[in-house]
């Protein structure tokens, strides 16, 4: 995993899978599943835990340039909900990670959206 942050609605993640293959889903239904597994609340009408939303969305990585926008997107989603100033700030993040491999600097995102950030939609 490249990227990970977690917010109260939704998470954002930049996964590497293993060569030839590309089942997301079958990694997706795992991860809902096993988390939804200890927690109390109430079902669908399809017998779903109320705590994940059916789909997901996915997007295949084309270049260095389309995964480095997607880093910042991910980092830089706390940012842009309001829940903190600055991406190192938000603690459920892969953020100061990202640091110590020399990725991005410490106050990289305070203040206001870098260049690469501009035309993404954030969800």
């Amino acid at each position: 995993m490249d990227a990970i942050v977690v917010l109260p609605n939704h998470l954002h993640c930049i996964w590497m899978l293993p060569e030839g293959d590309d089942d997301f889903s079958v990694r997706w239904r795992l991860i809902k599943r096993y988390f939804s597994i200890g927690i109390n609340v109430p079902l669908t009408k399809r017998g779903e835990k109320k705590v994940w939303q059916r789909r997901f969305w996915e997007h295949l990585i084309r270049d260095e340039k389309d995964w480095q926008r997607h880093m910042d997107y991910v980092h830089y989603n706390p940012v842009k909900h309001g829940f903190v100033a600055r991406p190192i700030d938000w603690p459920h993040s892969s953020f100061r990670m990202a640091i110590k491999r020399g990725l991005y600097e410490r106050d990289w995102g305070g203040g206001n959206e870098t260049a690469t950030l501009k035309d993404m939609d954030f969800e």
